[in-house]
């Protein structure tokens, strides 16, 4: 049951850092996806970027503290969750109108 909590919480992590490095991206990474003559479509990377780095800040304190075997596995399925229902919600892509 608290493997169950702290998931959820992870993933509220997640995808909070996810949003906010969406809206307000700090090294405005841009991937240009499509272009048309009325719009642009964008993606800024900068919240995927700051969840995997925050991931990877997480496995580290979880080998720091020897329990990588079992909360690794939580922390990978709060992460691939929090990516999965991110690019569902659409965070970081941008459509720039012409007009």
């Amino acid at each position: 049951m608290k493997n169950i909590v702290l998931v959820v919480l992870q993933l509220i992590l997640f995808l909070l850092v996810f949003g906010i490095g969406s809206l307000l991206p700090p090294f405005h990474i841009e991937h240009v996806l499509s272009t048309t003559p009325t719009s642009t479509r964008i993606f800024i990377a900068d919240g995927l970027i700051l969840m995997f780095v925050l991931y990877l800040l997480l496995i580290l304190i979880a080998a720091l503290r020897k329990r990588l075997g079992v909360s690794a596995p939580w922390t990978t399925l709060a992460f691939v969750l929090a990516a999965a229902l991110g690019f569902a919600m659409k965070f970081g892509f941008l459509t720039r109108s012409a007009f």
